[in-house]
């Protein structure tokens, strides 16, 4: 971890003069003679050390009076993962804001999800971040704009009232103040440099940056062998989903490339940009911090020829905390081909029809908790009991007495999942995982898990393994990925093309 780095002066110019990828996204350099802000890996020549200057954030910089520089992009660095390792209130005013929740509802909006004053919410985000709510907003706007405006033909109109802007002056004065352009100098410029708007009409061509190193296999692996048909597929090197999303919906495709993740977009409003991507990074967990959790992991004895072997691994989540918990309970004591199979069935019972623009085999949204709520027990082919379980979440999540969104506190979010029958460790940690985002999550009673650390060596009663896991914290959701790719399973692996 790296708190308030920013205000580390001798370690953040360091990390400039190194042009250290990692700790893009960290913080910001401000350069006073030349009035622009770069990423810590900026191609450039470093600037001197005395005419530098750090923020938390590019909103930061830009309240500051910085433009984005035009060699790093620096707007379009990986997000700080201090928003994902973190459960506080700063970090989950920042998921949201990411989200577009201020957008969409405002900062009351944003301070009644997290149960605080809109004051309280700009006064803690101005302490950490260096910007309050409504300059993070619009910053996360101006580079939704920039994707706009770069990588399709929409009128600019268009993509002003798409990127969440209010009024097309604001819109053009955001976007000259941030990149020192015009929206159509920007559009040219990115013509010049090759930038071309995908074939098929209404899908967006977009790279999404991650820290390397990046292992693929069981991220895209698990995805992929865990897929429910209709809503997901592996199709031409790419995981391909459908999307429900507050203004319509869309189609992805995501494919692992060695210092990107390709990612082809559809939507049926382009309203819904900003949280696409946001669900996409969170989904593959692109804003991780690779080196920090394998330093740590590393220094496990037991773990580091895993490690060492294979670098990188990241968590697989999702892109909807509700669908997964569902999944969970389906998952619950069958196999994978089972799960999908009970998945597929509410699926093509409740859930909505869509079309697949690309010609796949994409036709359905994975059915709300609404939708869910009025479906017949009695249909599901599996025991009683775990009909209860299902029928139990999903009437917690339809009647908002359970959240698992991305303002949740985990802890209580864990409470409020011990009270529902049939929710036992297992399936609150998994969930905790992968739909809370938790990255110390963990899951000793695992089957696989258990005959990893035995094969290792390590303890493999829960307990001893838990307290012998102390020592992996706050990163035990990465532990779990390294033990599990232990097994021969096709979770593991990148499927055949």
């Amino acid at each position: 971890m790296h708190p308030a780095m920013h205000t580390d002066t001798e370690r953040c110019v360091r990390a400039v003069q190194s042009k250290d990828a990692r700790f893009d996204g960290w913080f910001f350099t401000a350069v006073l003679t030349t009035g622009i802000y770069c990423r810590p890996s900026c191609p450039a020549v470093p600037p001197k050390p005395e005419n530098m200057v750090f923020h938390p954030s590019a909103a930061a910089c830009q309240q500051a009076g910085f433009r984005a520089c035009k060699r790093c992009r620096p707007d379009t660095s990986p997000g700080s993962p201090e928003w994902n390792a973190r459960a506080d209130t700063v970090a989950r005013a920042m998921r949201l804001i990411q989200d577009g929740v201020v957008d969409r509802e405002g900062v009351p909006g944003l301070a009644t999800r997290l149960g605080y004053s809109t004051r309280q919410i700009e006064r803690q985000l101005l302490a950490e971040v260096g910007a309050g709510p409504l300059a993070l907003a619009r910053a996360q706007r101006a580079q939704t704009a920039r994707l706009l405006i770069e990588t399709t033909a929409l009128p600019m109109a268009e993509v002003a009232f798409s990127a969440g802007f209010s009024s097309i002056r604001s819109f053009n004065d955001t976007v000259r103040e941030v990149f020192a352009l015009s929206p159509s100098e920007l559009r040219a410029r990115a013509v010049r440099h090759g930038v071309k708007a995908p074939a098929t009409p209404g899908v967006l061509a977009l790279r999404l940056p991650f820290r390397v190193p990046l292992n693929p296999d069981n991220l895209f692996g698990h995805l992929a062998a865990t897929a429910v048909p209709g809503v997901e597929e592996w199709r031409d090197g790419a995981y391909r989903r459908t999307l429900a999303l507050p203004h319509g919906h869309g189609i992805v495709s995501l494919a692992p490339r060695p210092d990107h993740i390709a990612c082809r977009l559809s939507l049926t409003d382009s309203r819904d940009l900003t949280l696409a991507i946001s669900r996409c990074r969170r989904l593959l967990d692109l804003d991780a911090d690779p080196v920090a959790v394998d330093e740590q992991l590393r220094a496990d004895p037991r773990l580091a020829p895993l490690v060492d072997k294979a670098p990188g691994r990241r968590v697989p989540r999702t892109v909807d905390a509700a669908e997964f918990a569902v999944r969970a309970v389906l998952g619950q004591q069958v196999s994978t081909a089972a799960a999908r199979t009970h998945a597929a069935r509410l699926v093509t019972a409740h859930g909505t029809p869509v079309d697949d623009p690309e010609g796949g085999g994409l036709t359905h949204l994975f059915p709300g908790p609404r939708a869910l709520a009025a479906l017949d027990p009695g249909s599901l082919a599996f025991p009683r009991s775990r009909r209860t379980s299902l029928t139990t979440l999903i009437g917690a999540l339809a009647d908002g007495t359970l959240s698992l969104g991305v303002d949740s506190d985990w802890n209580e979010a864990r409470a409020r999942l011990a009270e529902l029958p049939g929710f036992g460790p297992w399936t609150i940690e998994v969930i905790a995982m992968r739909a809370l985002g938790d990255p110390d999550a963990f899951l000793p009673t695992d089957l696989g898990i258990r005959r990893a650390a035995t094969e290792l060596g390590l303890p493999s009663s829960p307990a001893a393994l838990t307290a012998r896991a102390a020592a992996w914290r706050p990163w035990r959701a990465y532990a779990v990925q390294y033990l599990w790719a232990t097994g021969d399973h096709p979770v593991n692996r990148l499927p055949i093309p």
